[in-house]
């Protein structure tokens, strides 16, 4: 982690593959001056970038092309430096059967979409501690 005046910056990993909502969420994250962002727009590219950059946090989009968020966590369950990292699922698809279905995965938490770009950072954060 990389230290900034004094604060630890917490590195998250965001799959995202609507552009609009990675540039939504990469804002308000960093506008908190806590995160330092990488967004990669399918679990592929996910798997490409994390060799480089082991994050703290992932934050995944659960419908994408390809590979879904959770068969993208599964993947990055299996490199051992993400085998205990926190998982956010950010979805529209947010049933009770769906959140069960994610934790069951390794999420520890599930944003809706629409999600609340002032809310964001702070719900993040208290996913990471719970």
């Amino acid at each position: 982690t990389q230290v900034d005046q004094g604060n630890v910056m917490i590195k998250l990993l965001h799959v995202e593959d609507d552009a609009d909502i990675r540039e939504i969420a990469k804002m308000s994250l960093e506008l908190t001056g806590d995160f330092e962002v990488v967004q990669c727009n399918s679990g592929q590219e996910a798997l490409d970038t994390v060799p480089s950059f082991t994050p703290d946090v992932i934050l995944l989009d659960m419908m994408m092309p390809g590979m879904t968020g959770k068969e993208t966590l599964e993947h990055l369950r299996k490199i051992d430096a993400l085998k205990e990292t926190p998982a956010i699922f950010m979805t529209a698809r947010a049933q009770n059967a769906d959140v069960e279905e994610f934790r069951a995965v390794g999420a520890v938490e599930v944003i809706c979409k629409p999600f609340d770009p002032m809310s964001l950072a702070e719900q993040i954060k208290t996913a990471m501690n719970a």
